[in-house]
């Protein structure tokens, strides 16, 4: 799972109610969770503001090796 699906669950919130929220499909959503879609720039700053995360703690793996 990754954060940003962690982030969504956590706040109880289902894709739809998530995409409502930020002004984009919920099929977009279900992309960006299943790492079909990465998102524009402007989708990931309305993502980790919505959340309070930045970027970095949203999209980018925790383990970079």
């Amino acid at each position: 799972m990754n954060e940003l699906t962690e982030l969504r669950k956590a706040h109880n919130l289902s894709q739809k109610e998530l995409a409502d929220k930020l002004g984009i499909s919920q099929p977009m959503i279900a992309m960006m969770e299943a790492g079909e879609r990465r998102g524009s720039d402007a989708t990931k700053l309305k993502v980790a503001k919505f959340f309070g995360k930045t970027v970095d703690e949203i999209f980018l793996p925790r383990a970079i090796t």
